[in-house]
């Protein structure tokens, strides 16, 4: 598949280089996600694991805010009128989109400033890597709307990158967590200014893109696979993964890099 064939309606969506950006982008109400939207980023992610110029994805908001969560005004007031099949469906697709974003090969680094409620809070926790500000504001608002905190993976996800017991007062609480905290507790990679953020991340981005992407997916694909295995188990499943990866292009050209006394230059394959 190539990059032109991606041409999504209802975020941007653009390439520089190896990486992609995707915006969300309605400014005016803080980014907030349609059922369109949602659609559209599940079939995006998906679609990116076949493009094969794309290393890396950089995923922000516009205008200051990464996501508002899901429009109450377009998705909530409709939900309460569903009957239990659409309420399903409904859910099994925005779970789809978490699926999507795990299984994309690319490592994704969330750009995170201002408001990251809710459904954009899920969105970054789905991400790799997360940037954000001192001023940004995460709060896994669904209790607050008599919801339960158990949405599109966040009981299973969250914990991990946070620990138990940090993560089950932000489920149960619904409250915000500002910048600093969201580093400290492990949430955020790095923080950074606002006006810096989207360049850092993309620089990450670009710098896991120029890297073995090859091995980057497998490293990806192992962090997800082994939440679930014994220790024994997970052992295994690295001793095969590594042992692809040995037979990869990348790792001879980084032997001949090593020999020679200069940087590898890695070609994914």
């Amino acid at each position: 598949m190539t990059q032109a064939e991606l041409a999504p309606k209802h975020v941007g969506f653009a390439v520089e280089g190896r990486v992609a950006t995707i915006t969300l982008n309605r400014p005016e109400r803080k980014n907030p996600l349609t059922f369109e939207s949602y659609a559209e980023l599940r079939d995006l992610f998906r679609d990116l694991g076949r493009v094969e110029a794309v290393k890396a994805v950089v995923l922000t908001g516009a205008a200051g805010n990464f996501c508002s969560g899901g429009d109450v005004r377009d998705i909530i007031g409709p939900l309460t009128t569903m009957d239990m099949s659409g309420l399903l469906g409904f859910t099994r697709m925005t779970g789809a989109l978490v699926v999507a974003m795990r299984r994309a090969p690319q490592p994704i680094v969330a750009a995170v400033d201002g408001v990251c409620a809710g459904a954009g809070a899920i969105l970054a926790m789905a991400s790799d890597l997360r940037f954000g500000t001192a001023r940004s504001q995460v709060a896994f608002l669904f209790t607050r709307v008599g919801l339960a905190g158990c949405d599109m993976g966040a009981c299973a996800m969250l914990p991990r990158i946070i620990g138990q017991g940090r993560a089950a007062e932000l489920l149960y609480t619904g409250r915000a967590m500002g910048g600093e905290e969201a580093q400290g507790c492990g949430f955020y990679n790095r923080l950074v200014a606002p006006e810096a953020l989207l360049a850092e991340a993309a620089a990450m981005a670009a710098s896991l893109a120029n890297g073995p992407s090859f091995a980057h997916a497998m490293t990806k694909r192992q962090l997800h696979a082994e939440w679930d295995m014994s220790i024994e188990q997970a052992i295994e499943a690295e001793a095969q993964a590594q042992a692809i990866c040995m037979q990869t292009e990348d790792f001879r050209r980084a032997y001949a890099a090593f020999l020679a006394r200069r940087k590898p230059l890695f070609e994914g394959n």
